[in-house]
């Protein structure tokens, strides 16, 4: 195949806040196959929160994103051509293809590439409820906040991919849920659409005691579940809130991504409460994917969990997505649509 492959590469690593000049639009032949192998055409390309982190140098959990290498990141697409018995031109498949229009796959290495059935589940969604944030969602409230019915459990980034499917989930078992978000927009979309019980809209309460005495009002009994996308003010603020032995699902800390310290400012309440605080990574837990991808499809397919999404166009549109994701531009799922 002849094809041009247009591929954004990270072409500098971020001093503070990432721009747009970290990336660079490059444009590379799509190789022939191999045996083994399959050629994807890509038709969305999922933008995270985690990718700003890769970009760093320093250590983290996962190896840095390589200079002058195709930006990680999960793809939604098509089999195109196929060398390799389990696939066949025309398949659905999901995998991490990076930010590119093409990907040539490894079909021999389990877990490269996954087939997906989208008769009664949009493909997009497979990168989004049904993906990696819905596991994320599911994890991290069923594993770590083990919610009880009768419960509050508290969301931060409420109306975003991960926050949206935690709260609607948390309802599923019978709690009360709590979202925060950003804007009176994203409140109303997380009560009257998500199901949520309350939200609180944390650009309306931008000092510490305003945003205490909303939570406050939106969680009455306090809270024995928190699943953390933000840190900063909002744990600190959720921390005061906390019942005892209540869980904490550290899952990100947005407010922290452009490398700035984000300390906490009474981290005592995490022993006068008895709480536990735990981080996960949901790519260190494949073993629950299978449970948590039944219910998430079955969920999604029956019209009982809802999501939205944000689709730039366009391969090129990606850095600008995403820095717009880093400042909660984006509303739910941010998705760069390539076909």
């Amino acid at each position: 195949m002849t094809a041009s492959n247009q591929q954004i590469v990270l072409a500098s690593r971020p001093d503070g806040e990432a721009t747009a000049a970290n990336f660079r639009l490059e444009s590379k032949p799509v190789p022939a196959l191999a045996d083994n192998q399959v050629l994807v055409r890509h038709h969305y390309l999922s933008l995270d929160p985690y990718m700003r982190g890769r970009m760093n140098a320093g250590k983290s959990y996962a190896q840095p994103q390589p200079i002058d290498q195709v930006m990680i990141g999960g793809t939604a697409g098509e089999v195109v051509e196929s060398r390799h018995p389990g696939f066949k031109a025309g398949d659905k498949v999901v995998g991490m293809g990076g930010w590119q229009q093409y990907a040539v796959v490894d079909a021999s290495q389990a877990g490269l590439l996954r087939k997906v059935d989208t008769a009664h589940i949009p493909l997009a969604a497979y990168l989004g409820a049904v993906g990696m944030p819905g596991v994320t969602a599911w994890y991290g409230l069923v594993k770590i906040c083990t919610p009880k019915a009768g419960e509050t459990i508290v969301v931060s980034a409420a109306s975003g991919a991960v926050g949206s499917a935690v709260g609607q989930l948390a309802k599923v078992r019978g709690c009360r849920a709590v979202g925060i978000a950003g804007g009176p927009d994203k409140c109303r979309y997380v009560i009257d659409e998500l199901g949520f019980d309350a939200c609180v809209d944390y650009k309306a309460h931008r000092d510490p005691k305003a945003l205490y005495a909303a939570l406050k009002e939106a969680a009455p009994d306090g809270v024995d579940g928190y699943f953390e996308n933000v840190g900063g003010l909002m744990l600190d603020t959720v921390l005061a809130r906390m019942n005892a032995f209540g869980r904490i699902a550290l899952c990100g800390m947005i407010s922290g991504y452009d490398g700035q310290p984000i300390p906490l400012t009474h981290p005592q309440l995490i022993l006068q409460s008895r709480l536990k605080l735990e981080g996960f990574i949901v790519s260190e837990h494949m073993d629950v994917w299978p449970e948590a991808l039944k219910e998430l499809g079955t969920l999604v397919a029956t019209g009982k969990l809802k999501y939205r999404e944000t689709v730039a166009q366009g391969i090129e549109s990606a850095p600008e997505a995403f820095l717009g994701l880093l400042k909660g531009r984006n509303f739910g799922k941010q998705l760069v649509k390539l076909v």
